[in-house]
């Protein structure tokens, strides 16, 4: 991938320590931000704003001009896969996303097998976009959502505490639930090789329901097809960087690390620290892991936190981030004070 050498977050993926971090945010561009506010008012509707090149690339590039982060990541959406295969997608004001369910094997029948990029094409351009505006030092990631994570809203048409849908639809119907499952593997390979194609330096997977699943079927539905994904990308790009986020993962994450073939792994805030460096940090790189909380709390309370994180994982290959994204109410002055924290 070209520049990589220069990139402080490719280099940590790459197996070099830094001796300080580089650092971005999960959701870096978004509410807690006036000028985001300002644009999305601008775009009209959540989905409008990720189809449209121009201002997605410029809420994309905005986190960066504010704070100076190491690592841009595209503004788009998981559930673009969805839409590209012909599935209704909406977003409701206070309410997330709907679609319309697949709840059962008749419905799961109607899935088209074949995505239309033509359909994300803005978001293409919009990488091309940001790469263009982009410092060479700074680092652009593309983006998907796992297919365990994405399936869970395809099945339910919505979100739900649990995401049970999904689960009670892979006991009772295991064969119709792995069709969803393989359509989104295949078309997340090459959704994120064409991210690739268009500037991206490095990919996140994010599987943020990884942590409901029993530890069988997290093998099945989360490990393994994130497995196949990263396998799909590298037989085109054997040099991708790779990092999976199976949130909530605790134990499974050395079987995910060991089987996926990831670069790197986030972390959320609940994770135990002597047990990821020691089964994890020893063999990939590790990003997370500060509880986006904290970071609203502001204070003595957040350098506290911030130090923790660096004792812990700073003397490994690692990149400081949230263990989830940023909450819309996050002052940004407790942005820039992580920020003075970190980089000492």
């Amino acid at each position: 991938m070209p520049q990589s050498a220069t990139k402080p977050f490719i280099d940590v993926l790459s197996g070099q320590r830094q001796t300080i971090p580089p650092m971005w945010m999960m959701r870096q561009a978004g509410r807690y931000l006036p000028e985001y506010r300002e644009v999305r008012a601008k775009a009209g509707g959540f989905l409008d704003l990720c189809f449209n090149p121009e201002l997605a690339a410029e809420v994309t590039l905005q986190p960066i001009r504010r704070f100076g982060f190491d690592a841009a990541i595209i503004f788009s959406d998981i559930l673009v896969i969805p839409y590209a295969l012909g599935r209704s997608v909406r977003f409701e004001v206070g309410e997330g996303p709907r679609l319309e369910p697949l709840d059962d094997p008749a419905k799961v029948g109607t899935l088209a097998a074949q995505a239309d990029f033509a359909r994300l094409q803005s978001v293409f351009e919009a990488l091309k976009i940001v790469r263009g505006a982009l410092d060479p030092k700074i680092a652009l990631i593309g983006f998907c959502g796992a297919p365990w994570t994405v399936a869970t809203y395809m099945v339910a048409g919505q979100g739900t505490p649990d995401q049970a849908p999904a689960r009670m639809m892979a006991y009772r119907h295991p064969e119709a639930f792995a069709k969803i499952i393989d359509v989104l593997v295949e078309n997340s390979i090459h959704y994120l090789l064409a991210q690739l194609d268009a500037g991206a330096n490095a990919l996140q997977i994010f599987d943020t329901w990884a942590g409901v699943l029993p530890p069988a079927e997290f093998a099945r539905w989360s490990t393994e097809p994130t497995r196949r994904i990263v396998e799909g990308v590298r037989a085109k790009v054997p040099d991708a960087r790779i990092v999976g986020f199976p949130r909530g993962a605790g134990a499974h994450l050395p079987g995910y690390v060991e089987a996926t073939g990831v670069n790197g792994v986030s972390i959320d805030w609940t994770a135990e620290p002597g047990f990821i460096r020691e089964r994890v940090q020893s063999r990939v790189a590790v990003q997370g892991n500060l509880d986006p909380l904290v970071l609203i709390t502001g204070g003595a309370a957040l350098d506290r936190a911030v130090d923790d994180v660096l004792a812990n994982f700073s003397q490994g290959r690692f990149i400081f981030n949230l263990g989830h994204g940023i909450q819309p109410e996050t002052p940004i002055a407790h942005v820039e004070q992580m920020l003075k924290r970190v980089r000492g």
